[in-house]
């Protein structure tokens, strides 16, 4: 389940006002890609597209926080009854689906850390896991970038990026240009 596209709205503004940063508007650059490119999917759903890319980092209503981000969004969202959007929360940042993959500090319990990894095992990523992975790597406060200048931004900022990593966002981007038939930086209009 998750909630209108209304009630996101209101959500996401809510947790503006609670931690006020630049990831609100990444949020909604997010949002506007995931809806583009469902859009050009045609057989995805255009509305829970663009819920699932406004929420996806709702944890940061909580403060600056890093892996911390992930299991306060993936928990609040699974309290509010939004079982689609905690799963958002919590795969956006594991691309590869292995607690590995984060890139950041672990600043939560090793109890904490322990759940996460126990959803992460039991999720078989769909194409709105992949979606919103996609366009979380090519949204940043200001508009859409190129992939590789986000992720670039992310090695500088915390010093490195697995290759893994930056290989499985470059084959998100393959998928969803195959399935859509067009160049996603068409789709989305980058800047």
């Amino acid at each position: 389940m998750y909630p209108t596209r209304q009630e996101a709205e209101r959500l996401l503004k809510e947790a503006g006002k609670c931690n006020p940063g630049p990831w609100e508007d990444h949020s909604r650059v997010t949002a506007q890609c995931a809806e583009k490119i469902a859009r050009a999917c045609q057989d995805m759903d255009v509305q829970k597209a663009y819920v699932l890319g406004l929420l996806h980092d709702i944890g940061r209503k909580f403060g600056v926080k890093h892996l911390g981000h992930v299991y306060d969004g993936w928990q609040y969202m699974l309290e509010c009854g939004y079982d689609e959007v905690a799963r958002i929360c919590l795969t956006h940042s594991f691309n590869e689906g292995k607690l590995e993959d984060y890139i950041g500090n672990f600043d939560i319990s090793e109890q904490q850390i322990e759940e996460i990894e126990q959803a992460l095992c039991g999720i078989e990523f769909d194409e709105y896991d992949m979606l919103i992975q996609l366009c979380d790597s090519i949204a940043s406060a200001e508009g859409v970038v190129g992939m590789e200048e986000r992720m670039n931004d992310v090695k500088k900022r915390y010093g490195h990026y697995p290759q893994s990593k930056w290989d499985k966002n470059m084959e998100l981007k393959n998928y969803f240009e195959q399935k859509s038939g067009s160049d996603i930086y068409e789709i989305v209009k980058m800047r």
